[in-house]
């Protein structure tokens, strides 16, 4: 059975206690920090006999942060089926960007 994204949401509410979790944020929204920014990015799926035995949804997760050396980057790094994708600094803020399959 498939997880769901509010299993997912939780998760990483549990690994940024302090600060925020936000699903596809929209413009106006004023985020508070350290945050977790995460979106539905695309699927892995994976076929046998012309049927589709793998689908797993791929999100891409943000961690933005003022403290260049915040652990939860660290933490979510660890999660199964994680990958780094890429950081960049934007208005003095650190941004970690990951792959996470749930």
């Amino acid at each position: 059975m498939a997880r769901s994204r509010l299993e997912l949401h939780s998760l990483l509410l549990s690994l940024n206690p302090n600060g925020q979790v936000y699903f596809q944020p929209p413009a106006n929204v004023k985020m508070s920090y350290p945050a977790i920014v995460y979106s539905r990015d695309r699927r892995l799926v994976q076929h046998a006999d012309n049927t589709p035995y793998i689908n797993t949804k791929r999100y891409s997760v943000t961690i933005i942060d003022q403290d260049p050396d915040s652990e939860i980057p660290d933490l979510i790094a660890d999660l199964p089926l994680c990958t780094f994708e890429r950081f960049f600094v934007s208005d003095n803020l650190n941004h970690d960007i990951y792959n996470l399959y749930f």
